[in-house]
């Protein structure tokens, strides 16, 4: 069973040894390998059960570490980077021929990030190379945000996690790149709409093809975040009228609903601010995913800021 602590000379030493470590960011918790060795990128694969089409994003610690691995970073990456960086921002470039094809699933580019937590940021500055780290879960089910969800589902695969606590922003990274001159969104995350807009001063917008592809960037499949539960959204006054109540858990905004006992319900900010319900989303699934029913009723949250990234998990557990 895998090691808890918080020693990060621990996670290095079996880093650099070509082993997987569970490592906290500011996003959900990530299973780390060596970017730069195809064995140890090949066993994140394997302990996730995660398509080999679906790339992986890359972790460094600085702006001038992650030249290295890129041909070429245009103006607005630069300022993205700039401002976004350390922060739960990927952006999409062009890959250096150091970077092993299992990586990108054979694309030219790859997808590359500067973590906000301390303890990663202190590891990764103990490292000469790069770390892959799709979120520490098996491919498909909901992220982890806190330690003892690794170990829960991945405990018996990786020797080591390293506890940052729970996580602060909750849901992944917003992931972004260029096409034909223009920014776009491949996956909405802790960076919204509105804050690209404002610093890059134009329009930005989901990559057109974004529904239909898993391979231009990470975190594209259609169906992800999935609780072991059918997930169902819509209106929850209706749907509260469609399934037995007795059968059902529910995950709401901002409102309780009587008809369903407390602890069936989880109500993900009831003040209403989105950055509560982004840091409760993934543990309510998980707690909801425990309970002796056969649905997760929820309801989408304003769609606008961060409930762009919760809308977008929300309706990839349903899929």
């Amino acid at each position: 069973m895998a090691e808890i602590g918080s020693e990060v000379a621990t996670a290095a030493s079996l880093l650099r040894a070509g082993k997987l470590v569970a490592i906290p960011t500011e996003t959900v918790y990530g299973l780390a390998g060596n970017a730069l060795n195809p064995a140890a990128v090949a066993n994140i694969f394997e302990v996730k059960n995660r398509p080999s089409f679906n790339p992986l994003i890359i972790h460094t610690d600085t702006l001038e570490k992650a030249k290295q691995y890129v041909r070429s970073i245009p103006e607005a990456a630069h300022r993205l980077a700039n401002h976004f960086w350390p922060g739960p921002l990927t952006i999409v470039l062009p890959k250096a021929s150091i970077i092993p094809d299992i990586i990108t699933a054979g694309l030219d580019r790859v997808a590359i990030r500067i973590p906000q937590h301390p303890l990663t940021q202190e590891l990764l500055a103990a490292l000469d190379f790069p770390l892959a780290a799709p979120s520490a879960n098996p491919s498909g089910y909901v992220s982890p945000t806190e330690a003892i969800h690794v170990a829960e589902q991945l405990g018996d695969k990786i020797p080591y996690i390293l506890d940052g606590g729970p996580c602060g922003v909750g849901i992944e990274s917003t992931i972004v790149g260029f096409e034909g001159g223009n920014t776009v969104v491949y996956r909405w995350g802790g960076v919204s709409q509105e804050q690209l807009q404002e610093v890059l001063g134009e329009e930005v917008a989901l990559a057109t093809h974004h529904a239909g592809s898993a391979k231009q960037a990470p975190g594209m499949l259609k169906s992800h975040y999935s609780p072991q539960k059918q997930v169902v959204i819509g209106s929850m006054p209706k749907l509260l009228t469609c399934y037995p109540l007795e059968k059902v858990a529910i995950m709401s905004f901002q409102d309780r609903y009587p008809q369903i006992p407390m602890s069936h319900q989880v109500v993900l900010s009831p003040s209403g601010s989105l950055t509560e319900a982004a840091q409760r989303l993934f543990t309510g699934l998980r707690y909801l995913d425990t309970l002796p029913v056969t649905h997760i009723l929820v309801e989408l949250v304003p769609n606008e800021g961060l409930g762009r990234a919760i809308n977008d998990r929300l309706v990839r557990a349903a899929a």
